[in-house]
């Protein structure tokens, strides 16, 4: 039993492996969307974007700021916001790290692992690099919903008046759309994401030799 165990294990890390081998480079535009009934009665909306590139080992996301927003994001980049500063994800010899990038200040700060949450990081590289992980995604029940996407699939999932529905794209191994919610619409969030035609050719990650590096500890109180 301890053999099949292991064999099972093996072959799920396998899968994985083999899923981001085939996973292609991708730059990609995401739009964010939620809203939130409180029981004051006051719905909450809330919108925003991001760009975000992908390649091997590295995911790469940066806000999409109003013009009239960047130079009061500027101003503040000495207190560590880490909404408007581009997070780099990266995963090297199996180990995860996360940096956020302050281009004005010209300094990388490293976040550890205790400090994720503070960051809005879940700690899974999968859901960095595919949006949501493919065995979440594979656990969900294909839906009837017709598809205008060549190649990707509706999944749901309904569970206590809670509904979960994943547009996945089997070829470029992404969500393309994640909607979350309940039924008494009380709740409600959406992810919709699309693929640019072309890809990035000069990576920033790669610039950044010259930046200092700094802990995120440096910015606590």
């Amino acid at each position: 039993m301890k053999f099949i165990s292991v064999l099972i294990a093996a072959c799920a890390l396998l899968g994985t492996a083999q899923a981001a081998v085939n996973a292609p480079d991708l730059d990609l535009h995401i739009r964010y969307y939620s809203k939130l009934l409180t029981p004051e009665g006051v719905t909450r909306e809330a919108r925003y974007e991001e760009t975000m590139l992908r390649r091997p080992g590295h995911v790469w996301v940066a806000r999409v700021l109003p013009r009239q927003a960047q130079g009061e994001a500027e101003a503040v980049h000495k207190q560590f916001n880490h909404v408007v500063l581009p997070r780099h994800v990266l995963l090297e010899n199996k180990q995860l790290r996360v940096e956020y990038v302050d281009a004005h200040g010209k300094e990388i700060v490293a976040i550890p692992p205790s400090e994720y949450e503070n960051v809005n990081f879940d700690g899974s590289w999968e859901n960095a690099y595919y949006l949501l992980d493919p065995k979440l995604v594979q656990a969900l029940p294909l839906s009837a919903q017709a598809s205008s996407v060549a190649g990707a699939r509706w999944r749901e999932r309904v569970r206590k008046g809670v509904f979960q529905r994943v547009l996945w794209d089997e070829q470029k191994q992404l969500a393309l759309i994640i909607e979350s919610g309940d039924q008494a619409a009380t709740f409600y969030r959406r992810v919709e994401v699309k693929p640019q035609a072309s890809l990035t050719r000069e990576l920033p990650w790669q610039k950044l030799q010259a930046y200092a590096h700094k802990e995120y500890a440096d910015f606590l109180d």
